[in-house]
């Protein structure tokens, strides 16, 4: 089974994602997402990961800053 752990507005940072996932070996897909796309505009997208690897997924593609922002939350 096949869950969504991001969407992005443009496809390649869907394609990015999925390329760092697959570097740790969790298979991933990025599936179009919402209406065709107009000229000059972007793909929506959506990264999907299988259900066993959804935390480390969603770990691996977090921004720093919100990891720290909680662990600095935590320290106190």
């Amino acid at each position: 089974m096949w869950i969504t752990i991001r969407t992005t507005q443009y496809r390649w940072e869907a394609e990015m994602m999925e390329q760092m996932l697959s570097a740790h070996d969790i298979p991933a897909r990025v599936v179009n997402h919402g209406a065709a796309p107009h000229f000059g505009c972007g793909v929506p997208a959506a990264l999907q990961v299988r259900t066993q690897d959804r935390w480390t997924a969603l770990l691996l593609v977090s921004p720093l800053d919100d990891l720290s922002a909680d662990s600095s939350e935590s320290s106190f």
